[in-house]
């Protein structure tokens, strides 16, 4: 029988290391050796520095605060200006129904509510009803409620609607007021409201036409 020789063992090695070579290009590197994409370095390395410039301010104030702040001066000089000149003249010119006038002459310089016309006569008419039901009819929680009512109506009927007035016939009988009390406080009080009110305007809004009062007389 011929004697056949067997193939070298070369290839077996050959393919012992192919397989080592593939074994190794395919076996991902560890991640503590990784090293990252420049995109993803760029984003970690900018990402604090912009965190940092956008810092939010510390007090961020309301966009309506200029002009409650011109408000509040309005009611504060008008109240001020009130007590003052009633403490000189030695006559009151101040009721608590003023603190509210106070807030539709200077907040809501523009409503109807807040007119020369109804400050005055609002105030003025409500606290003679008042009065005269108080004289009338006597003080009573019917009587009262009577006040109130009419008082309402007759601004309503007069044009003359000004809800801090709603306030007044109950103070001149819950305090026993007399007539005097229409002249003053109320008239007087209401009448100096409304031309401070009117200066105050002026002044603050300057050139302006946007913040005009008052906006009717009658």
């Amino acid at each position: 029988m011929p004697h056949t020789t067997r193939p070298n063992a070369a290839p077996t090695r050959f393919t012992a290391t192919s397989t080592s070579t593939v074994s190794s290009n395919t076996i991902p590197s560890s991640p503590a050796t990784a090293t990252p994409s420049p995109g993803i370095a760029f984003v970690s390395a900018t990402a604090p520095a912009a965190a940092t410039s956008r810092k939010a301010p510390l007090l961020k104030l309301p966009a309506a605060f200029p002009a409650a702040l011109r408000s509040a001066a309005g009611g504060f000089l008008a109240i001020l200006l009130c007590a003052a000149l009633g403490s000189l003249g030695h006559v009151a010119l101040l009721m608590a129904p003023f603190g509210a006038t106070c807030v539709l002459a200077f907040a809501l310089p523009d409503s109807p509510l807040a007119q020369p016309r109804n400050i005055v006569g609002g105030h003025a008419l409500s606290t003679a009803i008042g009065l005269g039901t108080m004289a009338v009819c006597g003080t009573h929680a019917w009587s009262m409620a009577l006040a109130v009512g009419l008082a309402i109506a007759a601004m309503q009927l007069t044009r003359t609607v000004h809800p801090p007035a709603g306030a007044d016939p109950l103070l001149v009988m819950l305090s026993g007021a007399g007539w005097s009390f229409l002249l003053a406080p109320v008239v007087a009080g209401s009448v100096l409201i409304v031309a401070i009110a009117y200066l105050y305007h002026r002044l603050a809004a300057g050139s302006s036409t946007q913040r005009r009062y008052p906006q009717r007389w009658r």
